[in-house]
């Protein structure tokens, strides 16, 4: 068997950009010709960037990938590529597959389609695709390589397994190595998984794989790259960062990865969220051509997180927080927000709203005569904050980040058309005891979000001397239930089974399930769980939830 130098190309792709995606590959090639590398393997739908979504229904789109495709086999003279990208389903079925194209000289000389298409949580492919049922080796420079797309690889690792298995398929066609090209989403607890997955494809199959991951943002889902090369034995011997856009070079000799570069990756999961999280909002920006954000800062925890990570990830200079008291905030929560900016390089906006919503109020008083203080003048008050937020967002350009967490969203403590505004949600997938601790991370170096508002009781400050505990129960309690219900999707009896208490369950429960509504008009959420609100759990809402 003979040897290959092969280049991992943890990209960071647009979708539909097809222009600029080409020219990264490009780039890549030749510098890897330089090096004399013999195979350089992008990530899944590289061309094209992974989802498309229905963007796939468009044929212009389809031509722009199919010339894509030709442009960057014309760049293989001297050496080859593994390229991901969709082509025209050739038989009966849906009119598309998911490819990857095996280029050199020039041109594709073979193309191997995906066998399993993800159906569930983010995935949707078999909308699109049309699964592959053969399999295939592609013999080069003496070595027999089996590609098998993203998950192709994952057949005994979800919920369920599926019927074929394409990796035991190309082990019995004699691979001597199973390329494994990606497009996986990074969650919490992914890097453990993907340990133990291509651990276990590894030595289940006794080849070596070789996983090559993109990198950036696409809408609501962060790929983080972490791209690796594993021994047959299960050994990780090369590994690339996460969140990072690199080319790391690996050398297949004698059938084994020799040792390589690695980057250690961070096994804290506060670590690993806070920096997914910064990249998440930088990438965002990046692509969709912002410079500068606004946030409501309330001198409470979770826009003080929101506000760090935003100028951790644009620089402080370009975000803007606009503090809005009103007649029930609290002298320190004004004060604490004030340090807050100064520490972050700030530049902070005060905006009292007790007049506007006192015009408000004189405009609804033939309405609301008579009737007494409750939900309607508190949520006017977060309604008012967000007229002035996207005033401001329209007249200056600047885009507003939502600040809701996770728990909040989940039981509906959150005011529709008020703190639900946002371009981008950034800790919408993160409960209220994460933010706690990614405050304390944000802090582990030094003071920069002021200690009383991690200290201090939560509260929305719409009415005198409002807690969050008046409301829900207590957040290790809260954000325990909501786990187990919605990630883990335990029902009330099971939940009651564990030893939580009856009614806190059912009121939760029902929280969240006559909260469904909200999230429909929520912005989009980083996801940075295995179950975020938004694409990945899709709830009906004119229904009678048999939980509820």
């Amino acid at each position: 068997m003979s040897g290959l130098k092969i280049a991992l190309a943890q990209l960071n792709f647009t979708i539909g950009d097809f222009e600029s995606n080409t020219a990264k590959m490009a780039d890549v090639l030749f510098q890897a010709k330089q090096d004399k590398v013999d195979l350089v393997v992008f990530s899944e739908l590289s061309v094209c960037g992974y989802m498309p979504d229905d963007l796939l229904d468009y044929p212009s789109f389809i031509e722009k990938c199919e010339h894509a495709l030709e442009a960057i086999a014309r760049a293989c003279d001297g050496i080859a590529a593994i390229v991901g990208g969709v082509i025209r389903n050739p038989g009966k079925g849906r009119l598309l597959q998911n490819a990857a194209c095996f280029m050199y000289n020039g041109k594709i000389q073979h193309i191997v389609a995906k066998t399993l298409l993800p159906t569930y949580d983010v995935f949707n492919e078999h909308r699109y695709f049309q699964p592959e049922t053969t399999s295939q080796i592609i013999e080069y420079k003496g070595v027999n390589i089996g590609i098998a797309i993203c998950e192709d690889l994952w057949d005994v690792y979800n919920d369920f397994e599926y019927p074929v298995s394409p990796g035991q398929a190309l082990k019995e066609l004699g691979a001597h190595l199973i390329i494994n090209p990606s497009a996986s989403p990074f969650h919490i607890g992914k890097q453990s998984l993907r340990n133990r997955v291509f651990g276990g494809q590894a030595a289940r199959f006794d080849l070596p794989v070789l996983y090559v991951n993109q990198v950036g943002v696409h809408t609501e889902l962060l790929f983080d790259g972490s791209s690796r090369a594993v021994n047959g034995n299960g050994e990780v011997v090369i590994q690339a960062p996460s969140f990072e856009e690199t080319v790391v070079y690996a050398d297949f000799v004698d059938g084994k990865f020799s040792v390589g570069k690695s980057v250690p990756l961070d096994t804290d999961d506060t670590a690993q969220l806070y920096k997914a999280l910064v990249f998440g909002i930088k990438d965002y920006f990046s692509k969709m051509g912002f410079t500068h954000a606004i946030l409501g800062s309330s001198g409470g925890i979770d826009s003080a997180v929101v506000q760090a990570l935003a100028s951790a990830a644009l620089g402080g200079d370009c975000v803007h927080p606009v503090l809005m008291p009103s007649m029930f905030s609290s002298d320190h929560s004004v004060s604490d927000a004030e340090k807050l900016s100064a520490n972050l390089g700030n530049e902070a906006i005060t905006i009292p709203i007790k007049s506007l919503y006192d015009g408000y109020m004189e405009a609804l008083s033939p309405v609301f005569q008579g009737k007494p203080f409750n939900l309607a003048e508190e949520n006017l008050q977060a309604r008012s904050r967000a007229v002035l937020l996207m005033a401001i967002s329209n007249k200056l350009g600047y885009i507003l980040l939502n600040t809701s967490n996770k728990s909040e969203l989940s039981v509906g403590y959150s005011t529709l058309y008020g703190d639900l505004c946002g371009a981008i949600s950034v800790i919408g997938d993160v409960y209220k005891n994460q933010v706690y601790a990614l405050a304390r991370y944000i802090n582990r170096h030094e003071e920069i979000i002021p200690v009383n508002i991690i200290e201090k009781a939560p509260s929305a400050e719409l009415r005198p001397g409002q807690k969050d505990a008046d409301s829900l129960p207590d957040y290790d309690v809260l954000d325990e239930l909501l786990k187990h219900y919605i990630e883990e999707k335990k029902g009330i009896e099971e939940l009651i089974t564990m030893g939580y208490d009856q009614t806190v369950v059912n009121k939760v429960v029902a929280l969240v399930n006559a909260s469904e509504y909200k999230r429909y008009q929520a912005p989009p959420i980083l996801r940075v769980s295995n179950k975020a609100f938004g694409k990945g759990r899709l709830m009906p809402l004119v229904a009678k939830y048999p939980n509820r």
